[in-house]
């Protein structure tokens, strides 16, 4: 069969739900048949990728659309009336099966794993439109905020291991109960602690663990000591994005963009969600204070961090930067956080100008509660977590993170932070400084 040279012409939504379902999957697989009669994304032509990219635009405009009158049902349909919660992932594969040709399916995204990210058709700007629009529903998105803030599978079947020993090594972070306090060390040390997939499940699974075990009164974050030839000996704290697996298309939109935000970082600021089993009944969230220790540098991920800890500790010499312009991408929620916390044009000099901020500036007080001697770290560490369990501290964070960060604010933010950060993913810009960061290496 000769495959069809063009784009199918985008029609326009019913406003009827299982007519415009069914529009949505009748115009996606016509689409489809088009891209499947192009070669490869590396072997087109530039006339063959602009078909290609009329195909995706009038998928999009349509799916955009439907979205547009229908998210809120749809995200019933999925969550079987808001009473089965999903965390993104799982949310992402159920509208591909309800709703097929809405967001990419599992063979589709199977298809992208193995491509590098220039490779790649860029089908998770589709989950990007999708979870835009249910972020933006009140009562869709809420129920999606409330449902990440939920125990991960994974802690809960190593919680009573923990509770044992005190002591667990999940592969790229180690978890240590020293008295009433967690501490977790990151430890992705060839790449100097910077983030990905697997850092995201493994931080999740420790932040669940420290809040989980009645026996912790705090968290502290520290970076474990380095292999990488550089910073050989030394501790980091994080390097940010990981460059490399982003450059070989193993960042994941939903497993690590989105998860990271609306699952261990949202539950470092507002604790897990248990309803009536919180112990802290009839408040229906269980929450804990939280220090960062910062040594040598907080960059991108890294210092997005720093700014839901409840004190954070920088050894003399380290900095934080967020070089949000230079690598492309949006520093997660850092553009809704820093200028609140930092004042807007120091903000604006750090994510659009990519100034450094190191510890003895001024500047550095807005982020830096303490700056220590490099030499005096654990023993500054060790005195600042024992000042934050009285118990009057959880109440007092809990009221200051809702007035600071309201939940809807953070809804509305993350909306389009959603869809912002899928179009980064794949614009040329990024992939091109990602290739050349990654043929650096």
């Amino acid at each position: 069969m000769t495959a069809v040279s063009r784009a199918p012409e985008t029609p326009v939504p019913s406003g009827i739900l299982e007519q415009d379902a069914a529009t949505i999957r009748e115009h996606s697989a016509a689409g489809e048949e088009v891209l499947a009669g192009l070669p490869a994304k590396p072997d087109r032509t530039a006339g063959q990728q602009r078909t290609a990219d009329e195909v995706h635009r009038s998928c999009r405009r349509l799916r955009a659309g439907f979205l547009r009158l229908h998210a809120e049902r749809v995200y019933d349909q999925l969550t079987d009336g808001r009473t089965t919660p999903l965390r993104v992932a799982a949310l992402a594969r159920r509208a591909a099966e309800l709703f097929p040709g809405l967001v990419p399916g599992k063979q589709q995204l199977e298809a992208e794993g193995d491509r590098i990210q220039s490779a790649k058709e860029g089908r998770e700007i589709d989950q990007g439109l999708f979870f835009r629009e249910v972020l933006r529903s009140p009562a869709a998105g809420t129920h999606l905020l409330d449902s990440m803030l939920l125990p991960t599978a994974r802690a809960e079947a190593l919680l009573p291991e923990f509770r044992r020993t005190g002591d667990l090594d999940l592969g790229t972070v180690r978890i240590t109960r020293q008295g009433d306090a967690a501490h977790l060390t990151i430890g992705n040390t060839r790449y100097l602690n910077a983030e990905d997939n697997e850092l995201t499940d493994d931080m999740e699974t420790a932040v669940d663990l420290t809040l989980l075990d009645d026996g912790i009164r705090v968290g502290v974050l520290r970076g474990g000591v380095m292999t990488h030839p550089r910073y050989h000996g030394k501790r980091v704290f994080s390097a940010g994005i990981n460059l490399t697996k982003l450059h070989d298309g193993r960042i994941s939109f939903t497993d690590f963009l989105l998860r990271r935000e609306l699952g261990y970082l949202a539950k470092l600021a507002r604790g897990l969600r248990l309803g009536e089993d919180s112990p802290d009944w009839p408040l229906d969230t269980l929450a804990k204070p939280w220090v960062a220790a910062v040594d040598s540098f907080a960059i991108g991920g890294g210092a997005q961090l720093l700014l839901v800890f409840d004190h954070v500790i920088a050894a003399a010499d380290a900095y934080f930067s967020l070089p949000a312009a230079q690598e492309g991408i949006v520093p997660g929620a850092a553009n809704l956080r820093l200028p609140r916390q930092s004042g807007p044009r120091l903000a604006r000099q750090v994510i659009l100008g990519g100034r450094k901020i190191w510890a003895g500036e001024p500047e550095a007080a807005t982020v830096f509660d303490t700056v220590a001697d490099p030499r005096e770290m654990d023993r500054v560490i060790a005195t600042e977590a024992e000042r934050l369990t009285s118990p009057a501290v959880v109440a007092n964070r809990r009221m200051l993170n809702l007035a600071e960060e309201p939940p809807d604010a953070f809804r509305r933010y993350l909306a389009e932070f959603a869809l912002e950060q899928a179009l980064r993913l794949y614009s040329s810009d990024v992939l091109a400084k990602v290739g050349k960061a990654w043929a650096g290496q």
